[in-house]
C-alpha cells in the first residue's frame, strides 16, 4: 500500500484539489492520504476531515517546518511505500504504479521521484532528475528545467536528488535511516536527507513514466526575505553537516563571504531592504548554531 503524505499550511483550496486528484485518478494501488495541517490560521485539518472522511487529518498547532511537519504523519502511516507529495501538486493520470513497480523490481532504490511538470504549461517540465551538489557553491540544476516535455528526458535511472515535491520513500529505508532532519525548517531537507540514504547504501532514482503536476511558478521570482533568511542559512547547515575537511571550510566561507555578500549587494541595489538584512540574519544564525553544537 501506498501511503500519500502531504504538508498544509494556509492552503486549504489547493490541498483539496490534491486530495481530490489523488482519489479520482489512482486506481492501481491501494492507498491512504494523511494531511498534516502544519499550524495554519485556522483548523484546516478539521474542515479536510469533514470534506474528506476517509483521509487521515492531523493538526499541529505550530509550524513544524516542512521535515517536521511530514515527520509527524510517520506515525499514522501503514504503507510500505510513503508517497511524499507537496500539497500544490495534482495527479492527472493513474501512472503511481510505475513508480512502486521500481520498487519491487529494485530493492536497492531507498527513494524515487516521478518527473514533474508545471500545472500552468502541463508540457514544459520542472524536474527530470537533479545534477549532484556543486562542490562549494552548495547548488544544483534540476535536469529538464524550462524544457518542453518532448521525450528528450524520458529516460529511467539514477539520479543525485529526489524532488521534495513528489518523492516516494521505502519504508524498510526509511527505518534505517531515520526520518527527515528538520533543523532546517525551509529549503534542502530533502536533499540532506538523500544525502542520509545514500551514506547508507540505498540508491535515488527518477521514472519518467509517472508525471506530478506542481503549481509551482516558473516566473516568480523569489527575492522574499522568507524565501532569503532560510536558503540562505540551509546552504551552510547543508554544507557543514555533508561535507569534510578543506571542501567544507571552502563551502561555508564561498557562501558566508562571497555568496552571501553578493546576495546582500543586490537587494540593496534593488531596495529589498528586509531580505538584505535577511541574508545577514541567516549567517548569523548559523554560526549561533555551530556554537551551539546544533551543525558541525
Amino acid at each position: 500500500m501506498v501511503s500519500f503524505i502531504s504538508v498544509n499550511y494556509n492552503g486549504l483550496e489547493l490541498t483539496k484539489k490534491m486530495i481530490s486528484s489523488i482519489i479520482t485518478n489512482v486506481r492501481s494501488c491501494d492507498f491512504e492520504i494523511i494531511v498534516v495541517d502544519n499550524g495554519s490560521a485556522t483548523n484546516e485539518a478539521e474542515v479536510l476531515q469533514k470534506e474528506f472522511p476517509q483521509i487521515i487529518s492531523i493538526r499541529s498547532e505550530q509550524n513544524l517546518g516542512f521535515a517536521g511537519g511530514n515527520n509527524l504523519a510517520l506515525d499514522k502511516a501503514n504503507g510500505d511505500l510513503l508517497f511524499f507529495i507537496n500539497n500544490d501538486t495534482e495527479i492527472l493520470e493513474d501512472n503511481i504504479d510505475k513508480l512502486c513497480k521500481v520498487m519491487e523490481k529494485e530493492p536497492a532504490v531507498g527513494i524515487i521521484s516521478p518527473k514533474i511538470c508545471f500545472y500552468s504549461d502541463k508540457s514544459v517540465i520542472q524536474y527530470a532528475g537533479y545534477t549532484p551538489m556543486h562542490g562549494f557553491r552548495m547548488k544544483n540544476e534540476m535536469t529538464g528545467y524550462g524544457k518542453r516535455d518532448d521525450g528528450s528526458f524520458d529516460k529511467p535511472g539514477l539520479t543525485a536528488f529526489p524532488h521534495g515535491a513528489a518523492m516516494m520513500v521505502r519504508r524498510e529505508a526509511l527505518e534505517e535511516v531515520g526520518p527527515m532532519p528538520e533543523l532546517y525548517f525551509l529549503y534542502y531537507e530533502e536533499l540532506d536527507w538523500a544525502m542520509m540514504f545514500l551514506h547508507k547504501g540505498w540508491l535515488i532514482y527518477f521514472e519518467p513514466a509517472c508525471t506530478i503536476y506542481h503549481k509551482d511558478s516558473m516566473t516568480t521570482k523569489r527575492h522574499g526575505p522568507v524565501f532569503t533568511y532560510y536558503m540562505t542559512r540551509s546552504r551552510l547547515i547543508f554544507a557543514s553537516r555533508n561535507l569534510k575537511g578543506s571542501q567544507r571550510r571552502k563551502a561555508i566561507l564561498f557562501t558566508r563571504y562571497i555568496s552571501s555578500s553578493k546576495s546582500w549587494v543586490i537587494n540593496m541595489l534593488h531596495g529589498r531592504f528586509k531580505s538584505a538584512g535577511a541574508v545577514i540574519r541567516a549567517n548569523a544564525d548559523f554560526i549561533r548554531m555551530k556554537r551551539r553544537g546544533e551543525v558541525s
